[in-house]
């Protein structure tokens, strides 16, 4: 079993930086995929960008890329989102997942966090 706990939410505005973190505990996760996804009200939840824990390669979905950035730290198990020039449509609560084996876009991971609201407001 995986846990995984999101935190740094809150309410922002229009440009503004937030980061996100992902603490994973349970067993190792050096085999793992973890990804941040997010789901608007409404909306169904939609992957946002990807790491692979071995050799770090991301992938990232074309609504964020170039404004947010994934980044892990080995030595506490943590997978960081930071968000740079938040707009209003990326008001969603963000989740932490983790999956064994290769990156996938889709909501096919094992393993979810509770997640933590972002809003961000015009």
């Amino acid at each position: 079993q995986v846990q995984l706990v999101e935190s740094g939410g809150g309410l922002v505005q229009t440009g503004d930086s937030l980061r996100l973190s992902c603490e994973a505990s349970g067993r190792s996760i050096s085999t793992y995929t973890m990804g941040w996804f997010r789901q608007a009200p409404g909306k169904e939840r939609e992957f946002v960008v990807g790491i692979t824990w071995s050799d770090g390669n991301t992938f990232y979905s074309d609504s964020v890329k170039n404004r947010f950035t994934i980044s892990r730290e080995n030595a506490k198990n943590v997978v960081y989102l930071q968000m740079n020039s938040l707009k209003p449509e990326d008001t969603a609560v963000y989740y932490c997942a983790a999956r064994a084996g290769v990156m996938v876009v889709g909501v096919s991971y094992d393993y979810w966090g509770q997640g933590t609201q972002v809003t961000v407001s015009s």
